[in-house]
Formats: C-alpha cells, sequence, structure tokens
C-alpha cells in the first residue's frame, strides 16, 4: 500500500477511536435519569455499548481483516454521538427550544 494510502487509513482508524471515546466520555459524565427521561436506553447499557465500540475500534483496524468490528464500533460510538446525546442534552436543559 502507498505511503499516502497508509496514512489516510492511519487518520480515519484514530478519528473513529477519537468519536468513541468523546461518546464514551459524554455517556460517563450524564446523569442516570436523563436517559429514562430521554426515553432511551439506562446509563449502564449505553456505558457498556460506547466503551465496547471504543474497544473496537482500539483492536481493529479500520483497513484489515477485523474492519467490520472497527465499522460496528464506529457506527454504535455515531448513534451515541447522533441520536442519544442531544436528547440527553435536551431533557438536562429542560425540554422545550423556542
Amino acid at each position: 500500500m502507498p505511503f499516502l494510502a497508509q496514512w489516510i487509513v492511519w487518520v480515519i482508524d484514530w478519528a473513529g477511536t477519537l468519536v468513541g471515546l468523546v461518546a464514551f466520555a459524554h455517556a460517563v459524565m450524564q446523569r442516570s435519569d436523563a436517559y429514562t427521561a430521554a426515553d432511551r436506553m439506562t446509563k449502564p447499557v449505553w456505558l457498556a455499548i460506547t466503551g465496547g465500540a471504543t474497544a473496537a475500534m482500539l483492536l481493529f483496524s479500520f483497513f484489515g481483516i477485523g474492519m467490520i468490528f472497527w465499522l460496528a464500533g464506529i457506527v454504535a460510538a455515531l448513534v451515541y454521538i447522533v441520536d442519544v446525546r442531544p436528547k440527553l442534552i435536551e431533557v438536562q436543559r429542560g425540554g422545550q427550544s423556542w
């Protein structure tokens, strides 16, 4: 694989891992009751999902034999970032924004 392609794969690999770490850190810092109020799974479940996603992205590479695990990890982390995180923020700010 040419150097540029290796560098691009490395950047994607670590960017995905960073997304997983951000998702896990956000999940850790939220109140447990906010998950229930936002009508999402419980905090321990999301901690396991985001923690497992981050671990999968650390252990497996974007370009390699374990790519399917890396992809599952990035999808799980992005679901948290895109779906759960905004709902938690909305619930903790007081709901309606006019």
